[in-house]
């Protein structure tokens, strides 16, 4: 049998569930997961190997109208999916009507590469409603094969991984077959802080953050990781910090049982917070912490 190698690239609006998709169809938490739109900032592959096929997905951020240098990278990640794909799966919720960008929109309308509609979240609709968006779906996107899923739920996942063993072209792996992703341990350190952040924090401020891994030192039986927790403006430092160092301390211990999970090791970590003014207007700031290349 010949092998099989594909880009199977996820595109959607903030919060449709693109990376508890990838992380389900993957098997592994790859991607961290919130409530609040915008927690996907990167382009993050999860890679499926199997003797037969080696699936490459790719979950982006959400698509949206950027405000600043930082999102106008962010839709850079998501644009970068037009150029390798060779699946879309746009991932919509019951009652998403349009990306926030016509622009994308309309190049899934019109790409030469499988597009498959997904519906998620059919756990908290009924199937009334859910009937109501595929005739919507039908009409709207025409070239799209429409696939109600719930991907917290693991509903229907199957089938859709089927169908993409069946789309996806005949070839070579494209990374080793016993690759899980294609970034490195320290971004998922400072992804995993930054989660805390998303979770602890209100308003503006977990937005403002960003998360850069000075040292990480593994040894056999333990991982020493320093961290330093980027803020946009003065104000937000004290903020992060807390009354007496409490809300920083709580985001160490939640951030480190998260990264013992993901390691299966016991972890050091150490939090530091800094200011870095307007860095996500900054070409130098953005390019040190990944958003250009």
């Amino acid at each position: 049998m010949n092998h099989k190698s594909g880009f199977v690239n996820i595109i959607g609006n903030p919060n449709v569930g693109k990376s508890t998709l990838m992380n389900a169809l993957v098997g592994e938490r790859l991607s961290i997961i919130t409530p609040k739109a915008q927690t996907t900032r990167h382009r993050i592959f999860g890679i499926l190997n199997e003797p037969e096929y080696q699936i490459v997905f790719s979950d982006t951020p959400g698509v949206i109208q950027p405000a600043y240098k930082m999102q106008e990278q962010m839709m850079k990640f998501v644009s970068d999916t037009f150029e390798d794909a060779d699946v879309f799966l746009y991932l919509v919720e019951p009652g998403d009507r349009a990306l926030k960008d016509q622009g994308f929109f309309y190049k899934l309308l019109n790409s030469e590469f499988p597009v498959l509609l997904i519906i998620n979240k059919i756990d908290v609709t009924d199937q009334s409603s859910l009937e109501n968006e595929v005739a919507y779906w039908n009409d709207a996107l025409p070239n799209a094969e429409i696939i109600p899923i719930s991907a917290l739920q693991e509903a229907n996942t199957d089938y859709l991984l089927d169908r993409l063993i069946n789309l996806i072209p005949v070839g070579p792996p494209y990374f080793d077959k016993d690759a899980l992703t294609d970034k490195t341990e320290r971004f998922f350190v400072s992804e995993i802080v930054r989660e805390q952040i998303l979770i602890s924090y209100k308003k503006e401020v977990p937005y403002s953050v960003e998360v850069d891994v000075e040292e990480f030192k593994e040894a056999e039986d333990i991982i020493r990781i320093r961290a330093v927790i980027y803020v946009a403006r003065e104000s937000q430092k004290g903020i992060i910090i807390g009354h007496k160092g409490k809300m920083i301390k709580s985001v160490g211990v939640g951030a480190r049982k998260q990264l013992e999970k993901f390691f299966v090791k016991k972890v050091h970590l150490e939090t530091f917070v800094k200011v870095k003014k307007n860095w996500r207007d900054s070409d130098l700031q953005l390019k040190r912490f990944g958003y250009k290349y």
